[in-house]
C-alpha cells in the first residue's frame, strides 16, 4: 500500500532505509526529496520517447515499450547500485505522481523479498507540501535579521551564532550564492525547486519559539527568488546591523572572494557589468586597480560609490534595527563575542 506523508516532518520519521527516485535524471536534477538517491528506470530521451508515443500514437504501445525500458535499467540497478543490499532492505520508492514508473520499479523489488513500498502521490504530493509551507502558509517561525554593509562578515557571523546553538538559516549557503554580482560561487546555482526543497529542510526541524537567524537579502539571491512566506517574514523581522572600519571590510573581501583575485581577468568582467550605474571614467580606474591587483583601494572604492550608497537608500524603506554593532575589526575574535551578544540580546 503506497504510504501517505501528511507533513514535511514524516520524512525524517519513515521507517525505510533508503528513498529512491526513479524519475529521469533531468527531474531529478531539478529537485528531489531529501536524501533521495537516483536510479531512473527511464532516461530523459527514454521518458521524451514513451510520453510522445503515448500522446501521439497509443497509450498501449507506450506502456508495452516503457515496461520493457524500466525492465531492462531496474536489471541494471540490481547488476549495479543495489547488488550488495542483503534481505532485510526496506526502499521506499517514488516517480512523479507515485504512478507506473515507481509501481513497477517497486514490484520488482518486492518479487525479490524486499519489503518496497511507494509514496502516495509521488514528487508531486512532496512538492506540494513545500510550496504550502513556503509560500502560502504564514511562516511559524521568528526569523531576526543580521544586517549590515557589504563586507561586514554577516555570513562569518551566522557560523558563529550557530557554533554557540543559534538557529540559523544561511540562504546564501543554500542557493550557492554571495547575493551581490560579484557573489557567484563555482558552478551553477541549484534549480528553484531545489533550493526551496533545501530551505524547507532547513527550517523543518526548527523550533518556533527560539529566533531564527538569517542575513538580510533583498528578494532575490543570485538568480534566486526567496519565496513568499519566508520574503514576508523577513519584511516584518527585527534587524541587527554591523558596522566596521573600511580597511577591515576590504580585507574580509579579499579573503572572502579569493577565487576573483585570483583571475584579474573574471574580476574585470564582473566590473565592466557595471556600466550602466557608473561613469565610464570609474569603470576604467576600477579595471585598473583590478589589473595592478590593487583589491584593497578596488574593494574601498567599490563599496564607497557602490555598494554603500545603495544600502542606505534601501535602509530607508526597512523597518527600524532592533540593535546595532559598531566593531572594530572583523577578526574571528570579534565576530564570537558579536555573536555572543547578540544572541544574549534577542533571546537565545
Amino acid at each position: 500500500m503506497p504510504v501517505t506523508i501528511n507533513s514535511l516532518l514524516d520524512l525524517a520519521a519513515l521507517p525505510f532505509d533508503e528513498i529512491i527516485d526513479v524519475r529521469s535524471p533531468a527531474e531529478y536534477a531539478e529537485d528531489h526529496m531529501p536524501g533521495a538517491i537516483s536510479l531512473p528506470v527511464m532516461s530523459n530521451d527514454e521518458r521524451a520517447r514513451v510520453g510522445t508515443i503515448y500522446t501521439q500514437v497509443d497509450p498501449f504501445q507506450a506502456r508495452k515499450i516503457g515496461a520493457a525500458i524500466v525492465a531492462r535499467n531496474a536489471a541494471r540497478h540490481l547488476e549495479g547500485p543495489l547488488a550488495d543490499r542483503e534481505g532485510g532492505w526496506r526502499p521506499l520508492v517514488y516517480c512523479w505522481r507515485g504512478g507506473q514508473r515507481s509501481g513497477s520499479f517497486a514490484v520488482i523489488l518486492k518479487q525479490i523479498g524486499w519489503r518496497s513500498d511507494t509514496v502516495d502521490g509521488g514528487y508531486r504530493a512532496y512538492r506540494r507540501m513545500v510550496a504550502r509551507m513556503l509560500h502560502d502558509d504564514p511562516l511559524p517561525w521568528r526569523p531576526v535579521l543580521i544586517d549590515g554593509n557589504t563586507g561586514t562578515a554577516k555570513t562569518q557571523l551566522l557560523r558563529h551564532l550557530r557554533d554557540i546553538g543559534a538557529q540559523v538559516v544561511d540562504l546564501e549557503g543554500l542557493a550557492e550564492h554571495r547575493g551581490s554580482l560579484f557573489g557567484g560561487l563555482a558552478g551553477p546555482q541549484p534549480a528553484q525547486k531545489m533550493f526551496e526543497s533545501r530551505l524547507a529542510g532547513a527550517l523543518v526541524p526548527l523550533d518556533p519559539a527560539r529566533p531564527v537567524y538569517i542575513e538580510a537579502e533583498s528578494n532575490k539571491v543570485g538568480d534566486i527568488l526567496i519565496p513568499g512566506s519566508v520574503w514576508k517574514a523577513m519584511l516584518d523581522a527585527p534587524r541587527i546591523t554591523l558596522s566596521a572600519p573600511l580597511a577591515a571590510r576590504a580585507a574580509h573581501l579579499i579573503d572572502t572572494y579569493a577565487e576573483l583575485t585570483s583571475d584579474p581577468g573574471a574580476l574585470m568582467t564582473i566590473i565592466d557589468k557595471l556600466r550602466p550605474y557608473h561613469a565610464a571614467e570609474r569603470i576604467e580606474r576600477w579595471q585598473t586597480l583590478a589589473t595592478s591587483r590593487d583589491f584593497h583601494a578596488l574593494c574601498a572604492d567599490l563599496m564607497q560609490a557602490h555598494y554603500d550608497p545603495r544600502y542606505a537608500k534601501s535602509a530607508t524603506r526597512k523597518a527600524a534595527a532592533q540593535g546595532r554593532h559598531d566593531l572594530p575589526d572583523l577578526s574571528e575574535t570579534t565576530l564570537r563575542r558579536a555573536a555572543e551578544r547578540i544572541a544574549d540580546e534577542t533571546g537565545l
